[in-house]
């Protein structure tokens, strides 16, 4: 049957080029370790965590140098051995400075790893424990505690997992490369994800473009009755959860509402094979794999890469930039962040570093709305971007709340049709923190 015979999708969306090729066929490798590391406390949604370790310490690789504070936090491991140098503000790739634990490098690399739970009888509550200590957030981008999403309230009942191989931001391969290259790990990461939810049925929706992906996985499931691969249309953003869920099973989450709220759970690709990693090796976060793109880079490449690597040791381990570049971006096109200072760190989540030319940014001068409609035709929330953007410009707070700015999720599909070239999306970023900063102070007043 063909992958593209019988495709699922949701209505909106659009189809960016997708430069894929430069890296589809490029098996990961292994960027030997930094000298130095920058550990931000903060690498996941929540708290940040809190540091156990001080100026002067030596560590392990794999232990422990920050605790969690709080349900929705997570601990960080140092992934080197070395010697603690200094606790400090440093810049990120959020682009917002950041405590930091900077950790030099030496040649013992002596690692620190949990004990190997056995995936056919481990226990819910020791999947959840050792996902917890082993620091996992999610790999889809917004690094929201794994442990989190896999101890739902119970009054949410979950019927089905879905991994999330679309990886439908340009340029990205790290999920396709994880599932030609280890079709097996990530079986048993989803596998173990519905033994810890008490689900029966698991699905892995991957767009058609990824057809060697699509025959990999497929042979894997073969002879499961509890594990489908579903192909789903190459279409940006079919990756993001509710897109997803609506193309796989039909399903619709309501505004406001989580995909639990139609009982499902969404993992990505990459969180599947850390679950995988924490469970069978005992191994906590310590590496990030990620995509290093663009046509400004002189060798592209997929990675793997100690988190806290400062980006300038990762462009040079790729050759270096070219002089046509213009902007380097980490995360995909769409939705990643524009970089200004190229010591800052890879951090647990970071899923591609693009190094991109005047060509392909093709930033035109904005002019005037047209009123055409096409961003409202492409939101895939059903959401009138021109309106919340205008909105969020003239500072008319209550109207963007009230047409549902904080359900936008920030895909940039708006900006990406706006034939007059508007900053859509920046400005509706703008104007839903500015709701959600009113909508604390109306509940603390």
């Amino acid at each position: 049957m063909s992958i593209f015979s019988k495709a699922k999708s949701f209505k909106g969306g659009v189809h960016p080029s997708e430069f894929k090729e430069l890296t589809e066929k490029s098996a990961f490798e292994v960027m030997p370790n930094p000298n130095m590391v920058i550990l931000p406390l903060k690498q996941h949604i929540g708290k940040d965590a809190k540091t156990l370790v001080k100026k002067g310490d030596t560590v392990k690789a794999g232990q422990v140098v920050a605790e969690p504070d709080g349900f929705i936090s997570a601990p960080v491991h140092s992934p080197v051995s070395g010697k603690v140098m200094k606790i400090t503000k440093e810049k990120n790739v959020s682009g917002f400075p950041a405590e930091a634990i900077i950790i030099k490098s030496d040649e013992e690399n002596e690692i620190e790893f949990m004990p190997s739970l056995d995936p056919e009888t481990v226990t819910p509550e020791e999947i959840r424990e050792r996902v917890r200590l082993a620091g996992l957030v999610g790999q889809g981008g917004a690094a929201f505690p794994t442990f989190v999403k896999l101890t739902p309230p119970k009054d949410k009942v979950v019927d089905t997992v879905i991994l999330n191989g679309c990886e439908c931001e340009p340029y990205l391969t790290r999920d396709d490369r994880y599932m030609i290259e280890r079709p097996d790990e990530v079986i048993t990461g989803l596998k173990i994800i519905m033994k810890a939810l008490g689900v029966k049925k698991g699905s892995i929706g991957i767009e058609n473009n990824k057809p060697e992906a699509i025959d990999v996985m497929r042979k894997a499931v073969a002879g499961m009755n509890d594990v489908t691969v579903d192909v789903v249309q190459t279409k940006y953003p079919q990756g993001a959860e509710k897109m997803l869920i609506k193309a796989v099973n039909g399903r619709e989450v309501p505004p406001g509402k989580l995909p639990m709220d139609v009982g499902c759970v969404i993992q990505n690709i990459g969180t599947a094979i850390a679950i995988n990693d924490a469970v069978v090796k005992g191994e906590p976060v310590l590496t990030a794999a990620m995509t290093v793109s663009g046509l400004g880079i002189n060798e592209p490449k997929n990675v793997i890469v100690r988190v806290g690597t400062p980006l300038v040791d990762i462009l040079e381990y790729c050759g270096g930039v070219k002089d046509t570049a213009k902007k380097v971006v980490v995360g995909g096109p769409m939705m990643g962040v524009a970089q200004f200072d190229f010591d800052a760190p890879v951090m647990k989540a970071t899923s591609g570093l693009l190094v991109l030319t005047e060509e392909e940014i093709n930033n035109p001068e904005e002019t005037p709305c047209l009123r055409c409609g096409m961003c409202v035709d492409a939101c895939p929330l059903n959401l009138v971007p021109t309106k919340l953007a205008r909105f969020s410009q003239l500072g008319r707070l209550e109207e963007a709340e009230q047409l549902g700015i904080t359900v936008c999720m920030e895909c940039g599909t708006c900006a990406y049709t706006c034939p007059a070239n508007i900053p859509l999306v920046q400005w509706i970023r703008l104007g839903k923190q500015n709701v959600i900063r009113l909508q604390r102070e109306r509940q603390s007043a």
